[in-house]
């Protein structure tokens, strides 16, 4: 079972403080693409190359070391989404002719990105959250799977559903907030309705005749027209598969 206390859900507006506080283009890259775009860091960040990034299909292919002994799994491809795409366009502009790899200034396996994003989520006003970087894929598979069909957000994610419902798919203010606003709506619009009802009626049933409401009752349908709607109900009677 996984442990739900190390859960954290970093927000839009959080991460937008992250990414002012970012001390160049290729760290705020870093950061929406794991924060927007689902990313391993930094497996998956320090492979992708330029070849990856289709610009005319809107897509971008992720290589991928942690899947890529199952069948398929070397790679997968992602939506550039909107939210990626300044960060990749300014990173693009100030690349070096002919170079090949996205990401070259924090290549180095002596460099911890871990160490380095506390300090800058610390420079946001923010206190470092937990897991930072797989709560940044957790978030992101949570905010597309209220978007999009569960085995669509996987496939981008590069999970299994099992293992998203697991570890990755939380359960935000915004559900709670959701859930108790909507009935809340509902209830006070009945209020209105029935505050409302008794003039509705005593006006309607002024301006009917008694042939208008025999007219209004015959369109209900006879009791033998009402006797042939069956035990089963309104639906038609089908046989399972």
């Amino acid at each position: 079972m996984a442990n739900t206390a190390r859960y954290y859900f970093v927000t839009r507006e959080e991460a937008k403080k992250v990414l002012d506080a970012c001390p160049d283009a290729q760290w705020r890259l870093v950061f929406a693409l794991c924060r927007f775009g689902g990313l391993r860091c930094p497996s998956e960040i320090v492979r992708l190359t330029w070849s990856h990034i289709d610009w005319d299909n809107g897509r971008m292919t992720v290589p991928s070391p942690k899947t890529e002994h199952h069948p398929g799994g070397e790679s997968r491809q992602i939506p550039l989404f909107p939210e990626l795409v300044p960060h990749l366009q300014e990173v693009f502009e100030q690349a070096e002719p002919g170079m090949e790899f996205v990401i070259t200034r924090y290549r180095c396996s002596n460099q911890n990105l871990g160490t380095q994003l506390r300090r800058i989520i610390g420079r946001a006003g923010l206190k470092p959250w937990p897991k930072l970087f797989q709560n940044l894929r957790s978030t992101r598979e949570t905010e597309l799977a209220e978007q999009f069909p569960m085995h669509v957000v996987c496939t981008w994610i590069g999970n299994s559903q099992p293992i998203a419902a697991k570890h990755y798919l939380q359960v935000t203010a915004e559900h709670f907030q959701k859930a108790v606003q909507n009935p809340v709506q509902q209830v006070a619009a009945l209020h209105r309705g029935s505050a409302q009802a008794p003039r509705d009626v005593q006006a309607d049933g002024a301006s009917r005749t008694g042939n208008d409401a025999e007219r209004g009752d015959a369109s209900l349908g006879t009791h033998e027209d009402i006797s042939m709607v069956g035990a089963t109900g309104l639906e038609p009677v089908t046989s399972w598969v």
